[in-house]
């Protein structure tokens, strides 16, 4: 059984690779890679430093965010444990994409001894929310943009994403069956949960179910508000410092920031490992179509922007996965009230 799911993670993983793989040979296959050198040994990194300290603060007001939704819980996990655990999930992601959800839950209740169940149930509630935040950010900034922006955003981001779920027939007939099931499992419930299996998955979505009833109990919730936009906020001005390290994009204001922010994100959401290639290909291909920069300084401002907030990840990550995983788990840490 481990060996078959061994196997599928790998096949899953390397699948993933390919795709990025594919995405940056797409992004890179016209470009002169003695410019991208260049430009990459003449940028001004000391912009860096402010961009990477904006990136560190919102991992911070991440793990403050998240334990407030664990607080109507019942418990009260350390700070410190919580940013390492929300470390931890976004190291794992460079590996295998989407799987840091999981991980940092795993890690947490390591040392927290919280129910895995539970904090997804909150981790679910935060992506939810980190969706239609994006969401909503999208459509404001669409309402005031320009048209050369707006040409953009609908080309690239909404059509593929309209064309990918509108045009599958087996994503609706998959959805379909899917409520199906969902509906068969309720109606027998009893019956089914004389069964272990039933019994273990039922226990595993009432915990999530927990999870999701925690923020109708929140104390603080214009706190979990102003976490998210302090969140975004770190987000904009990370993305607006890099600008500077470049001659060529030296000249963007704030709202551009928003823009790359944006379109960063969806590169971002592609399912490959940390956004690799699709991150690169759709920020040099806004830059160009937007504000007429050449696809190569694109490319350096998307390689200094990624690469530095992943070097960022493998770093703390990996102090982080120490804290969690290679030190001796102390007893009685987390209170449940």
């Amino acid at each position: 059984m481990n060996l078959k799911k061994t196997v599928s993670q790998s096949i899953k993983v390397l699948l993933c690779l390919a795709l990025g793989l594919f995405i940056l040979w797409l992004a890179f296959r016209n470009v002169e890679f003695s410019e991208i050198a260049n430009g990459l040994k003449s940028a001004n990194y000391w912009w860096l430093v402010l961009s990477l300290f904006f990136g560190i603060a919102a991992y911070f007001v991440r793990a403050a965010r998240w334990n407030l939704l664990i607080d109507p819980l019942g418990y009260r996990p350390k700070f410190i444990n919580s940013f390492h655990a929300v470390m931890v999930g976004y190291f794992a992601n460079i590996a295998v994409p989407r799987i840091g959800e999981v991980t940092k839950c795993v890690a947490l209740s390591r040392k927290e001894s919280i129910p895995v169940d539970k904090l997804l149930g909150t981790v679910l509630i935060e992506r939810t929310i980190d969706v239609i935040t994006t969401v909503l950010i999208t459509v404001v900034f669409f309402l005031f943009a320009g048209d050369n922006v707006i040409q953009f955003l609908r080309e690239s981001i909404y059509e593929p994403i309209r064309g990918s779920i509108g045009l599958t027939l087996g994503f609706w007939l998959f959805l379909a069956f899917g409520l199906l099931f969902v509906g068969f499992m309720v109606l027998y419930r009893k019956k089914l949960s004389n069964y272990k299996l039933f019994a273990k998955v039922f226990g595993f979505c009432g915990g999530i179910v927990d999870g999701f009833a925690a923020i109708a109990k929140m104390e603080k919730r214009w706190g979990f508000i102003l976490y998210t936009l302090l969140i975004w906020l770190c987000y904009v001005l990370m993305t607006w410092f890099v600008v500077f390290c470049l001659e060529s994009t030296s000249g963007l204001g704030l709202g551009d920031a928003v823009f790359l922010l944006i379109i960063g994100t969806f590169g971002m959401m592609v399912p490959v490992q940390s956004g690799f290639g699709a991150f690169h290909y759709i920020v040099s291909k806004g830059l160009a179509f937007v504000y007429g920069i050449t696809i190569e300084d694109g490319l350096i401002y998307a390689i200094i922007s990624h690469e530095s907030q992943i070097l960022l990840m493998i770093l703390i990550g990996s102090i982080s996965t120490f804290f969690i995983f290679g030190k001796r788990i102390p007893e009685n840490i987390s209170s449940k009230e």
